[in-house]
Order: C-alpha cells, then structure tokens, then sequence
C-alpha cells in the first residue's frame, strides 16, 4: 500500500478517508488474526451474546482535523472487535474517554457503542494492529502490515501537532516512524509521561501507560497520573 502525499487536497481528503478506511476494514493480510477476530466473534462472551460482533479490522476514530494523534496497541477482543470503534464497550476505552471528558478532548464520560453520541475534539485515536490479536500481543510481522495505515491516517492528519503513545509498544513503533517520516531519532526512553519537544516538522511525542484493566487496576496507572498526560497535552497545543 503506498502512503499518501504529505498534505492531500482538501478537495479529494473526505475521498482519502473513506478508501482508507475501506482498506483497513476489508484486510486480510494475517491469517492468525483473521481467524482469531472471527472466531471471537462467532463465538462471543457470555455477557454480549445477544449482541452481534464488529469482527473486522478496526479504522481510526475522531477528530479528522485533530491536532493530537493517539496510538495504542490493538482492538481488544471484546471491546473494539465487538462494537467496530476504537476503545469503545470495554475498561480501557472507559478510562481513557473519562480522562478525555475531564481534559475536554471528549463530549462524554463514557462511550459503549458507535452511534452512542461521543464526538471527539482535536483527538483521532488509531493504533498499531488493527486486530484483536490472541493475549493482546500481535506478532512482530502483523504490526509490519499494520504499519502503512497509521503512516496514510498520519498522511491525512493535516494539522497534527503531537502525538500520545498509549504503552511501551505503541512507543516503541513511533520510533522508527519518526526517524523514516522526519528524519530524527527521538532522545526518549519509555516512561509514563515522558515528553519529546516538537521539531519541526516533526511533532512532540508524549508517552502514557496503556489505559489497560491490569494497569489502572493494580494502580500502576493512576486516574491523577493519566490526567497529568492530557493535561500536559492540552498545554502543548498552540493557542
């Protein structure tokens, strides 16, 4: 797949987004996780049986004139898998769109299913597999096929400012990224809240523990320290 051009025509972007998003949805690339996200929804939870499952790669949601990009791991198997939507119907997505609300990047506390009425502002959240993959750890190869979709979502992002990673793999995959798009490698070690400055045309890069039910339960991420992220990158933001 070839990454689109720098600043695509206004004219044609709407156009981009939707071939985009067809793309990625219709995927196909990585049998192990074509036959996992189908199984998981064939099959589905006890508690959402009655509820029929998204089971296909999941695109980037939000504001498409955002000026912070967002980047997690995958799709969890119940959660995105389930409903079609980044973070959405599961623990993690309650805790990151709750700290969105407070920060004022979200219209709503909460979000348990597309069409439920949240709207983003100055945030599009996507991610480095776009399939629910078993024990939540892709292969190396799966987040490689993966990668010319964040690169045509970064492509699109006119006026993206800055960039959170959301986990220590998410981190570790805009990396590179950086150094291939821009031509730096970021001087960062992965750390809740570590902050990389923006350098032109390259943007800042903020690190967060992953919303993840085993961090924010066993309170290695916080409610007060995600806040700290967003707050900080409410901050960065030009007036």
């Amino acid at each position: 797949m070839s990454v689109l051009p720098e600043k695509p025509d206004p004219a044609t972007n709407y156009l981009h987004w939707q071939d985009l998003e067809n793309k990625i949805v219709t995927c196909r690339q990585c049998p192990r996780l074509v036959s996992w996200r189908e199984e998981v929804a064939s099959t589905r939870r006890r508690a959402y049986k009655d509820q029929e499952y998204w089971g296909k790669p999941v695109p980037g949601f939000g504001d498409r004139a955002a000026r912070i990009l967002v980047v997690g791991l995958a799709p969890g198997a119940h959660g995105s898998n389930r409903t079609g939507r980044m973070f959405t119907g599961d623990a993690s997505g309650e805790f990151l769109y709750d700290a969105l609300y407070r920060t004022g990047f979200a219209s709503q506390p909460g979000s348990t299913a597309r069409g439920d009425g949240l709207v983003l502002k100055d945030i599009f959240i996507s991610a480095v597999c776009r399939c629910a993959p078993p024990d939540n750890k892709p292969e190396r190869q799966e987040i490689e096929n993966c990668q010319p979709f964040l690169l045509n979502e970064l492509a699109l992002l006119e006026n993206i400012e800055g960039i959170v990673a959301l986990g220590r793999l998410a981190f570790d995959r805009l990396i590179p990224i950086y150094k291939m798009k821009w031509g730096i490698t970021p001087d960062i070690e992965f750390a809740h809240a570590a902050f990389l400055p923006q350098n032109r045309p390259a943007p800042w890069l903020l690190a967060s523990y992953h919303p993840s039910r085993q961090n924010t339960q066993t309170g290695r991420l916080t409610r007060e320290m995600f806040d700290r992220v967003w707050e900080l990158a409410r901050k960065m933001l030009s007036p």
